[in-house]
Order: C-alpha cells, then sequence, then structure tokens
C-alpha cells in the first residue's frame, strides 16, 4: 500500500526549523493479544533502508528514524501500536544566501549611508531605494513561508526589525535636512537684513554734516565773520557763546548715542552665530550613529542567539 500522511510543522525558526513527524500504525478491531505489531527492523537499519529507497532528499534532510512498539487504549480495547518517528531538518543554504545575508547587506549599506553629505538630496533617495528594496524582500518572504505558522517567524521578525531600523534611520535623515534648511533661511534672512541696512546708510545723510554746529563752535566768538553774525550786537556775546558750548555739547551727545548704536547691532550680529544648525545636525547625527549601530548589533546578537538556542534544545 502507499499511504499519504501530513504533518504537523512548527516554522518558528525557518528556514533553520527541524520537524519530527510521526507514523503510526494500529488496528481498530483486533486487541494486542490476537495482533502484535512488530517491526522487522531495528531504528538503525530502518533509516539507513530509508536513506536507500529515497530517490531525492529536495528540501528536507533526513535526520534520524525511529521505531517504537507500544500499547493504547482504544475504546475500551487495548491495541498494539508502531510508532515510526522520522527527524527532519530544512536545507537552509539557499534561503540564507537568497534573503538573509541581502536583508544583512542592505542593513550595511543603511549604516554606511551615515557617510553621505546631508547638504544634498542624495543620502535621502539613497536610504529610500535601500528602504524600498527590504520592501520588496519583504514581499518576497510572504510568498515563501507557509499561512498556518501559529506564531510569527524569527526570519519575519528579523525583516520588520531592519525595516525599523532603516525607517528610523530616514525619520532621522528628513529630520537633519529640515534643521539645516532652517539654517538656510536664517542665513537668507541675515543676508537681506545687512543688504537692506546698507542700502539704508547709503541713503541716509550724513550725520556729522546735517548738524550746523560744526561749523559754528568751530570759530571763536572774535573769529566769527560780520557775514554769519550781521545782526549780532555786543553786548549779546555772551549770549551766542552760550549757545555755541550747547551746540557742541549736543554735536558730542549725539555721536556718543550713535556708537552706542552701531555697537549694539554689531553685537547683535555676533549673537546670532550663522551655522548654528548645521553645527548641532552634525552632533545629532553622530550620537543616532551610535545609538543604531548598538541597537542594530544588539537586535541581531538577540535573533541570531534565538536560533541557535532552539536548534540546540531541539537536537
Amino acid at each position: 500500500m502507499v499511504l499519504v500522511s501530513t504533518c504537523k510543522m512548527d516554522f518558528y525558526r525557518f528556514p533553520f526549523d527541524t520537524q519530527i513527524c510521526s507514523l503510526t500504525f494500529k488496528s481498530v478491531q483486533h486487541p494486542w493479544d490476537h495482533m502484535e505489531l512488530l517491526s522487522v527492523r531495528s531504528s538503525e537499519e530502518t533509516f539507513l533502508l530509508a536513506r536507500h529507497f529515497m530517490k531525492t532528499e529536495s528540501e528536507w534532510l533526513l535526520l534520524n528514524v525511529t521505531v517504537k512498539t507500544d500499547m493504547v487504549n482504544n475504546y475500551l480495547i487495548d491495541c498494539s501500536v508502531l510508532v515510526y518517528t522520522m527527524t527532519i531538518k530544512r536545507r537552509s543554504v539557499l534561503y540564507v544566501a537568497n534573503f538573509i545575508v541581502p536583508i544583512l547587506f542592505f542593513l550595511c549599506l543603511d549604516l554606511a549611508s551615515f557617510l553621505i553629505s546631508e547638504s544634498g538630496g542624495e543620502k535621502l533617495s539613497f536610504k529610500v531605494t535601500v528602504l524600498l528594496a527590504v520592501t520588496v524582500m519583504q514581499l518576497i518572504l510572504n510568498d515563501i513561508l507557509p499561512s498556518s505558522s501559529d506564531r510569527i517567524p524569527l526570519i519575519a521578525i528579523y525583516c520588520i526589525g531592519v525595516f525599523t531600523l532603516m525607517m528610523l534611520s530616514l525619520l532621522e535623515t528628513i529630520l537633519m535636512m529640515y534643521l539645516m534648511e532652517r539654517d538656510d533661511v536664517s542665513q537668507d534672512q541675515e543676508a537681506d537684513e545687512d543688504q537692506n541696512l546698507g542700502e539704508g546708510s547709503r541713503d541716509q545723510p550724513d550725520m556729522n554734516k546735517s548738524i550746523p554746529c560744526v561749523r559754528v563752535f568751530d570759530q571763536s566768538p572774535a573769529e566769527t565773520s560780520p557775514e554769519l553774525l550781521p545782526e549780532v550786537k555786543e553786548g549779546s556775546s555772551s549770549q551766542l557763546t552760550q549757545e555755541i558750548q550747547d551746540s557742541e555739547n549736543l554735536c558730542i551727545e549725539l555721536r556718543e548715542v550713535l556708537k552706542t548704536v552701531a555697537v549694539l547691532l554689531s553685537s547683535r550680529k555676533e549673537e546670532k552665530e550663522p551655522g548654528y544648525w548645521t553645527r548641532k545636525t552634525k552632533t545629532l547625527n553622530q550620537i543616532y550613529f551610535v545609538f543604531y549601530l548598538i541597537a542594530a548589533s544588539v537586535f541581531l546578537g538577540i535573533v541570531f542567539s534565538v536560533w541557535l538556542h532552539e536548534d540546540r534544545h531541539k537536537i
């Protein structure tokens, strides 16, 4: 007889999974004292014979075959049972070479993208391309994995974790470019303000020339020409001297005010410190690179350690 059997499989460790399937033979009518099932060959002979008659192992590798005789109760009848237990392991080389390693390479490319300058849009487009490549690999994984698994396989967690790291890296790049753009906008505004101040200073008349007292107090009362003071009498010379001194004091005060305003404007320009956000983005980028490297190392270490731990436990 040619029998077709099914086996419930656990794909949590795909593609490094090891499956254990059993074939049970028993009689549903005869008790064990009427019919007892025994194996002609031992477990070692059965395993070697099975390896010999297997035409191809395809994706699976036969690790072991055990034969066991037991007795079970079947509707109040003790029946003899013969159980063949087969241990098979999936060949994972192709999955590692075609899926796991390429995703790991994409993660390394995303790490290397931190060396690209953020002044242009090349870094952003590069990260988006790598993220789309991982998305395509996830679509391929959806076709490879069976849909009858009770829990999420480790390889799916591996892809989701790498995708999350790359997405965070992309968001960090967008934030850095936004801060640098903000710095460029502030520099453009400062340049426009300086240009407007320069045009205003050219259009504004000279304060020294607009003050007539400079021409007045440079001459003493005795040297004042009669043309400038034609109607001044001798009794009013003391009043003229007082006015000249007041004009001179006013001019000095105006010069001091202009100097104070100039100092305030220069100090305000120095406080703006152009390129502030650019320096901050470099610092933030270095901090995030260290965090990204640590997070990726810890995540990959945990995933691969779980794979190895489960493998040793099953073996």
